[in-house]
């Protein structure tokens, strides 16, 4: 799972890139799997909750569902 974040500065034209990766947190799978939610479907959502954060910003609304469906797609490829 990872959240690029791009810096540019117009006055130097320099572009750096960084990017987060970790493990689901296992507390709000547990939570969600003690509300009868299977594992896999768990940790589906919780990703797509992480990359909703990105989705938000996106203002053109048929870009937005696009993308949201790309998403939903690869998670389920995933798990």
């Amino acid at each position: 799972n990872t959240k690029p974040q791009l810096e540019i500065w117009a006055d130097d034209v320099k572009c750096s890139h960084g990017a987060t990766t970790g493990a689901l947190d296992e507390e709000p799978v547990f939570y969600l799997r003690s509300r009868g939610i299977d594992a896999d479907k768990a940790k589906a959502l919780l990703m797509f909750a992480f990359a909703n954060d990105v989705l938000e910003r996106i203002k053109s609304e048929p870009f937005k569902t696009h993308v949201a469906e790309l998403i939903g797609k690869r998670l389920q490829q995933e798990l």
